[in-house]
């Protein structure tokens, strides 16, 4: 099952983001839960947030995962929220 994770940072923590990012990455590789991800900019083009896809067996499931990011654990996001999301359409053969 698919779930979308939507987070802001909280005002002023790029340089928590930063410190953190690696341990985020190696997160989601290690968990090979995520199957689209990528921050949110701010106006100024920095990092400011999270949207991520991630599959999980169940809701209980993905809030474990969102819990155990370092990201969460770090105290980064002012703000997250978890939805049951289901993909209908693919009209892009985009390259990321």
């Amino acid at each position: 099952m698919l779930f979308v994770i939507t987070a802001i940072d909280k005002e002023g923590s790029l340089q928590l983001r930063m410190a953190t990012r690696e341990a985020h990455m190696a997160y989601v590789k290690e968990t090979g839960a995520v199957r689209l991800g990528g921050p949110f900019l701010n106006a100024q083009g920095e990092m400011a947030g999270s949207m991520i896809i991630i599959e999980r067996p169940d809701l209980a499931a993905a809030h474990i995962w969102q819990q155990n990011d370092p990201y969460a654990k770090a105290g980064l996001f002012a703000s997250s929220d978890l939805r049951p999301w289901k993909a209908t359409a693919n009209f892009c053969e985009a390259k990321l």
